[in-house]
């Protein structure tokens, strides 16, 4: 899954969808964070189980 949205601002926002296997989950949220990364974990949203429902 991945979605782009920009509403003429300086910046954008992304949407992506990762399927990681449960024993790697912790390794994202480090590699991210190594990266310097900006994302919020949106796995407990109503929206987001809604969407995928």
């Amino acid at each position: 899954m991945f979605h782009y949205r920009n509403h003429g601002a300086a910046y954008g926002r992304v949407l992506v969808g990762m399927q990681v296997p449960p024993a790697a989950r912790g390794e994202v949220p480090q590699f991210l964070d190594a990266l310097h990364y900006r994302y919020y974990e949106e796995t407990g949203n109503d929206a987001y189980r809604f969407f995928l429902s």
